[in-house]
């Protein structure tokens, strides 16, 4: 260039020269040495977006979108890239999930990508602002998205807050039963961002029996917690009520609607055996009616087994009766109070009827227990052709447990003899008396030898018993043998006592049906006489 403007000047002068550099086409700016030789022939604003304006698209409401906004470097020089802003309407919450443009400086002519994550909170047009700031000549690159938000469903255009709770209505439905239900919520973080619960609580009437309880506190992106919400019917209808949950996202709030119906059933007639309950014993009976069946004219016995059939042990508190003067009595033996059955044990329960009236008896067995219900109820039923005279009826005085049928003997057994055996001179333990090969050994109860037997006539030392096997005189203290057992009678006024070693009976008489007071009704002194001598002579 310098020759060049030699020859120019030796051609045409210094004139001329001047106005040739005039005319000398020039570039945009002078250049340097000490220029940065990557700006040289650069152009533009450095950072700026490919599309200056994106259509994010149709949101659901409640749904998430991921928008991915492009940028490149238009300038001749590396840029690097510094914070983003982001400005979404009301009805939409976005978040920066990727940027890419901030990994490394950006090349010149180079793009990069930044995602953007848009939530849709409420139904319509949605539009989100973007600010990115750089070291390129603007300093600051912007671009717009926007999009339209729809509902998804029908009653889905309400607001969705960033703290999405799920479920986000509890429903507890229709409830027969009176027992307390118990439900949760999770409160979900669907934001990038940290979000504070500040408060939680329930609004409702206070006869509505909801009961709230909550541990949460802050949530970190994508944390949750559990709220547990109660209901204890108390009244029939419906019951309401609404959670407020007062947050720090950008809704500030979040709520949770609350419905349910309680219509109990009918009452009706509770069962006669409760059904099984953990941890508690369950009273069962074999029979579920005690029926001593129709024309009754003697006293009768019934025995049932009570089980336990729960899986805890239980312990019987009291048996009796509902009625009384009935006849009807609960032997003490068995199912005796403070009996403990075990799971799967039993006890016999044995009830006798002696009818005092004739006809129907309507009464019931009551044991309690410790176990479910607490207490278990029997019908007993039964028909009387008469009722049973208690007159003659045999007392047991004392009886022994059990002993070995003594041989027959023609003596008196006395108080000494009741030991029926000997000392062994090794062991000194008793040994049995030797008998005759037909004897047989057994434990017997002695008192049951004399069932069936009454007093048909009493005099002073003398006696008349009757069964249905026969009738028999009996002498005052002369042994007598009945049904193998060795019995010494001993004639008193009220009847006659019979001892067998331990056992004592006492047989009484009925003087009421006695020919002597039969026999007084007559008039005829002489008719009297006569039978008051038959009388004595019968006795």
């Amino acid at each position: 260039m310098f020759m060049m403007y030699r020859q120019i000047s030796k051609k045409m002068g210094s004139a001329c020269l001047v106005a040739a550099l005039l005319l000398w086409p020039v570039s945009g700016h002078a250049q340097s040495a000490f220029e940065n030789p990557g700006v040289k022939g650069g152009s533009g604003n450095g950072l700026v977006p490919v599309e200056a304006s994106i259509d994010g698209g149709t949101i659901a409401i409640g749904s998430t979108a991921q928008v991915v906004v492009l940028f490149r470097n238009e300038s001749g020089s590396p840029v690097n890239t510094g914070a983003i802003n982001l400005y979404p309407s009301s009805n939409s919450t976005a978040t920066v999930t990727l940027n890419q443009c901030g990994q490394e400086p950006l090349a010149g002519g180079a793009d990069c990508a930044v995602a953007v994550s848009v939530k849709g909170l409420q139904a319509g047009p949605w539009r989100v602002a973007m600010l990115m700031r750089h070291d390129g000549r603007s300093r600051l690159v912007s671009t717009v998205l926007s999009g339209t938000i729809e509902a998804g469903g029908e009653g889905q255009n309400q607001l969705i807050s960033d703290l999405e709770a799920v479920p986000s209505t509890l429903d507890y439905g229709s409830l027969s039963a009176s027992r307390a239900q118990l439900k949760s919520i999770t409160l979900r973080n669907v934001t990038s961002n940290m979000i504070t619960v500040e408060d939680i609580f329930l609004k409702s009437d206070s006869t509505d029996g909801l009961v709230l309880e909550d541990e949460c506190d802050a949530l970190n992106a994508g944390q949750a917690c559990v709220i547990s919400v109660k209901w204890s019917p108390s009244q029939r209808g419906p019951a309401s009520g609404v959670i407020v949950i007062k947050h720090s996202g950008p809704t500030g709030i979040t709520t949770v609607d609350i419905s349910g119906d309680y219509t109990p059933q009918v009452s009706v007639e509770a069962n006669l055996f409760p059904d099984a309950v953990p941890g508690k014993g369950l009273m069962l009976s074999s029979l579920s009616e005690i029926d001593f069946g129709d024309e009754v004219n003697t006293i009768s016995a019934i025995t049932t087994s009570l089980v336990n059939s729960g899986d805890a042990a239980l312990q019987i508190t009291s048996v009796n009766t509902s009625g009384s003067e009935n006849g009807l009595e609960v032997e003490g033996a068995g199912c005796a109070p403070g009996t403990i059955l075990e799971p799967l044990d039993a006890c016999p329960l044995t009830l006798s009827w002696g009818p005092v009236r004739q006809g129907a008896i309507l009464d019931d067995i009551k044991v309690r227990h410790t176990g479910a219900r607490g207490v278990l109820v029997l019908p007993v039923r039964g028909d009387a052709a008469a009722a049973v005279s208690k007159d003659s009826q045999s007392i047991v005085l004392n009886a022994s447990p059990g002993f070995a049928l003594d041989p027959y003997v023609n003596a008196v057994v006395s108080q000494n003899d009741r030991v029926a055996g000997q000392l062994d001179s090794e062991n000194e333990s008793p040994q049995p008396v030797k008998q005759a090969s037909t004897q047989k050994q057994g434990v017997v109860n002695k008192a049951k030898t004399l069932d069936g037997y009454s007093i048909t006539s009493l005099a002073g030392d003398r006696a008349i018993i009757s069964s249905p096997r026969g009738s028999r005189v009996i002498f005052d203290r002369e042994p007598l043998v009945i049904a193998g057992v060795t019995w010494v009678p001993l004639i008193q006024y009220s009847g006659v006592e019979f001892q067998s070693g331990e056992d004592q009976v006492l047989m009484l008489f009925d003087r009421s049906l006695s020919s002597f007071n039969t026999s007084s009704s007559n008039s005829n002194d002489n008719g009297s006489s006569s039978n008051a001598s038959s009388t004595d002579n019968e006795q």
